[in-house]
């Protein structure tokens, strides 16, 4: 169900993907203009960003999700408490493309709304030589057979990377200058105005947000 902004002020995007999809890679292209080629494994990670347009105070957050999956629980919670999701897969790994399937399936059973805010990201196209997923399969079964947002990007090139997030927020209906309003925010914020906070899902137990 879409969401007004009048009546939420807070909205939540969730990345979910396999392990080493490039999940991180893609959230610190968008918020920070950098690409750290070394894989670090997540575990949970919130980033907060505010607006006041008009007025109103709008706030994003952003949640990058662990690869493996070691607490499905709090996975479970954190879709509940999703208001937007990008499921990502590498181009080179057809067994993450099949995550995002298994994953879609999860979100929409929650859910109980086959209209979830959804975008399908493939990353890593600057791997052309080494694909494995072919796009026309991809766009086939993501716009055609799910009626499903789709985008192939890079996190290492910023190839599209902005083009995520701004997907998203009109999945959710947040006005539509609010997004032009986030690309330049994407360009000038400082850093330390992106809060990160990090806990390992056991040690929060009613919420996925960290607070």
């Amino acid at each position: 169900m879409s969401l007004l902004v009048k009546e939420k002020t807070t909205v939540r995007l969730v990345f979910f993907g396999a392990a080493g999809v490039g999940k991180t890679a893609l959230i610190q292209r968008f918020l920070e203009d950098r690409f750290d080629p070394k894989h670090k494994r997540t575990v949970e990670e919130l980033y907060n960003i505010e607006y006041d347009i008009d007025g109103a105070k709008i706030r994003i957050e952003i949640m990058d999700t662990s690869g493996s999956y070691s607490f499905p629980a709090m996975r479970k919670l954190c879709i509940r408490n999703g208001d937007a999701f990008a499921l990502v897969y590498s181009i080179d790994d057809p067994e993450s493309f099949d995550e995002v399937q298994r994953l879609r399936e999860e979100i929409i059973e929650i859910k109980e709304d086959p209209f979830v805010p959804i975008i399908v990201v493939g990353n890593k196209v600057d791997l052309k030589t080494q694909r494995q997923v072919p796009i026309e399969v991809s766009m086939s079964t993501v716009e055609m057979d799910w009626n499903t947002s789709f985008v192939e990007t890079s996190a290492k090139t910023s190839v599209n990377v902005t083009g995520v997030f701004r997907d998203l927020l009109q999945q959710v209906n947040l006005p539509s200058r609010l997004s032009p309003a986030l690309q330049r925010r994407r360009q000038t914020i400082p850093k330390d105005n992106v809060q990160l906070r990090k806990k390992p899902f056991l040690k929060k137990t009613n919420s996925c947000a960290i607070s």
